[in-house]
């Protein structure tokens, strides 16, 4: 019990507050926090609950875009709070998770979601083919890809397609290739491992442009002419920015501007209907950075 008239003693693991109202831990409360919550999670108890209480957050909150809040007790130095490492991200969904419809699961989909934390299945799928403007791509896409082409034509604008269908033999190469050239960490923010790749599932298009023949599956493809005109209209022919700038952390890859998958029109609208930009927001399915 405290004696009248004096201030109880500041507990271990509380923050200094400053000034302006930021809260600073100095070395000792980060020490006896971390001893406090290594202590606990060895003997099995209530660690996610005790870090949440030990970083002031509410331990079922989750940051804008997605990514589920560390265990900051663990990470914390002098006031400073360590990078958390990758994990997956289980991305909310503005949309019922059960949305009817074709599967998110079964490789011949046009509702298959690829991603690092969910492959094909089986790893070394291949679908019935077709050939469009020179490239393979899944028969079922054919019909909508020469429409989008053929509408691009009408309208003046100098669509390719640099790439579609790849085997999983082809797929290893690419990422071998990208791993030597770039290294492992920057190969696998924009290459996927075989078994892991759209390009698999016959149902994903590189676009390229006669305006800007250098900017050929580069960032700088985003501000062509071809661009704008698919982000205009390839949604009335089933296809979708597959990865769009700033969703890293969901879909696992950095923003490809001319990487656009078919879905079905029905799909494209029921996104746009819910604004939401990529298929794991929409089905509540886990993505990110790291793989399964």
């Amino acid at each position: 019990m405290t004696r009248p008239g004096t201030r109880p003693p500041r507990s271990p693991f509380a923050p200094e507050v400053l000034p302006d109202g930021r809260r600073r831990f100095s070395h000792e409360a980060v020490v006896a926090r971390r001893l406090l919550l290594a202590g606990l999670l060895a003997a099995g108890v209530g660690g996610g609950a005790l870090a949440a209480r030990l970083t002031g957050e509410d331990p079922g909150a989750v940051p804008a875009g997605g990514a589920p809040a560390a265990a900051g007790a663990a990470g914390e130095v002098a006031g400073e709070v360590a990078p958390a490492a990758p994990q997956a991200v289980v991305a909310s969904p503005a949309t019922p998770a059960q949305v009817q419809g074709p599967s998110r699961t079964e490789a011949a989909s046009p509702w298959v979601v690829v991603n690092k934390q969910h492959p094909l299945d089986p790893r070394d799928y291949a679908p019935a083919l077709a050939v469009v403007a020179g490239k393979e791509v899944a028969a079922v896409i054919a019909p909508d890809l020469r429409a989008l082409l053929e509408d691009a034509r009408r309208d003046g604008v100098g669509l390719s397609v640099t790439s579609g269908y790849r085997s999983f033999q082809r797929q290893t190469a690419v990422h071998d290739d990208a791993v030597v050239r770039d290294g492992l960490e920057t190969a696998e923010s924009v290459s996927a491992r075989p078994g892991y790749s759209e390009h698999q599932t016959g149902l994903a298009v590189d676009f390229g442009g006669r305006t800007a023949p250098g900017c050929l599956l580069e960032d700088c493809f985003g501000q062509t002419p071809e661009s704008d005109w698919l982000r205009a209209h390839a949604g009335r022919h089933g296809f979708l920015l597959r990865y769009p700038e700033g969703a890293t952390a969901v879909t696992g890859y950095d923003a490809e501007p001319w990487h656009w998958r078919w879905v079905g029109t029905d799909l494209v609208q029921r996104l746009t209907e819910a604004r939401v930009a990529t298929l794991e927001e929409f089905f509540g399915i886990s993505g990110g950075p790291v793989y399964a």
